[in-house]
């Protein structure tokens, strides 16, 4: 049930460094899927730090340990000040479960708003509250809403309405009334920050404060998926969610994948008030992996080299030029319909027609082979499976970018 990357001749990957990872006849592909190796595939400092801790002690979160307090004091300095009790986890599924038992233990409600073409992990409770799969398994829960998608470039509301914030927020705020007319209560609005699967979409600023407060009115909480796109990885902030604005805090955040940089370890940070009341149930929450001494040693190496290495600034740097080249292309080759992004999490969305934007499905997949026949890994996403996606580790160079677009230029062409 696993299918693999380029199915037809697939890749057998042997080592990685860097942005770079290479096959068992040594030859150098460059990584532009990996956003797990947040920092760079076996980056030094990462790699030390677990193995010293190795060496010293593993064990689980029932005794004191330092490197599970520092490690949440320093998660806590990025955050908004009302994000400070912190539960660690092995995966993002597992964050985004705990991250549900939250939300309806503190607003005794059970039902989930969440968007449409939504992944968020493979448990059941997780594949319930995900379109992208629900929709070819058992179909919807009666406990769930989904919405539209606030996709300026093809979806309901575009980049020529009036006001698209507030079109697509009341389209949450109608959701809600209905459900409210069915007897259903709302315990959350959960969404990733920047939707990934469902497109590599940015949504427009503003948006999420409008959503939160309906959903507060209603009696739910806001949760922020940055499982994908936290970490800095959007360059001007280190959360995605900050892309909304200074005025905009969720009440839990959840993180995964490139918080280890290929290490099992996850994160939820919520409030006070939510924490607490998660708590009076009696029930004890416990993790055995969770919050481990090597897990956290590993988290704080991954949190040092992104300071030390200025990787957010250079996700900007990088990002911004990428972007600027690929819009070039744009120009240049009617396939491309859109170039969107924020950093180095990057959307080019292909289609076959720019008056009705059909999705360029055969043609991505196309490009996505043959790039790899050019030593340059790259995927699809979106709904259409129409959108190259780019989600690289953070190292991702200027010349990478340069090699990349031009790749992409001559296949095109």
């Amino acid at each position: 049930s696993c299918k693999l990357f380029f199915s037809n001749e697939p890749l057998k990957i042997i080592r990685a460094k860097g942005q770079y990872v290479y096959d068992e006849k040594g030859r150098q592909y460059l990584d532009c899927i990996n956003n797990v190796a947040h920092v760079g595939h076996c980056h030094p400092a990462v790699v030390k730090a677990a193995h010293e801790q190795n060496q010293l002690l593993n064990t689980n979160s029932r005794y004191l340990h330092d490197n599970l307090v520092d490690y949440a004091e320093r998660l806590s300095k990025t955050l908004p000040e009302k994000l400070c009790v912190f539960y660690f986890l092995n995966s993002g599924s597992e964050a985004n479960d705990l991250a549900l038992r939250l939300a309806r233990q503190y607003t005794k409600h059970e039902d989930v708003v969440v968007l449409d073409h939504a992944y968020h992990g493979h448990l059941t409770s997780l594949i319930d509250i995900s379109p992208y799969k629900f929709r070819n398994l058992g179909g919807q829960k009666e406990w769930v809403h989904v919405a539209p998608v606030p996709d300026t470039y093809r979806g309901l509301y575009r980049e020529d309405h009036e006001d698209s914030v507030t079109a697509y927020a009341n389209e949450v705020k109608n959701i809600i009334e209905q459900a409210h007319k069915r007897d259903r209560k709302i315990a959350a609005f959960f969404a990733e920050s920047l939707p990934s699967v469902g497109g590599q979409i940015i949504p427009p600023a503003g948006y999420f404060q409008k959503v939160a407060e309906h959903v507060h009115k209603a009696g739910g909480v806001f949760i922020a998926d940055e499982i994908q796109v936290g970490f800095g990885r959007v360059g001007k902030h280190f959360w995605a969610f900050q892309l909304q604005g200074e005025d905009f805090a969720p009440d839990i955040v959840t993180m995964g994948k490139p918080i280890g940089n290929g290490h099992p370890i996850a994160c939820v940070a919520t409030t006070k008030e939510v924490a607490e009341a998660f708590a009076a149930t009696g029930v004890e929450y416990f993790n055995t992996f969770g919050g481990n001494p090597v897990s956290c040693a590993i988290g704080l190496a991954v949190l040092d080299v992104i300071e030390k290495e200025n990787l957010q600034a250079h996700a900007t740097e990088v990002g911004n030029f990428l972007m600027k080249l690929l819009n070039e292309q744009k120009m240049k080759h009617s396939l491309i319909g859109d170039v969107r992004g924020s950093g180095l999490f990057i959307g080019v969305d292909l289609i076959k027609d720019r008056a009705e934007r059909t999705p360029a499905t055969a043609e991505a997949e196309y490009l996505v082979t043959r790039l790899k026949e050019e030593y340059i890994l790259l995927s699809t996403d979106g709904p259409g499976r129409n959108v190259l996606k780019f989600k690289p580790p953070m190292c991702f160079s200027m010349e990478d970018a340069t090699f990349v677009v031009d790749t992409i230029d001559k296949l095109l062409t």
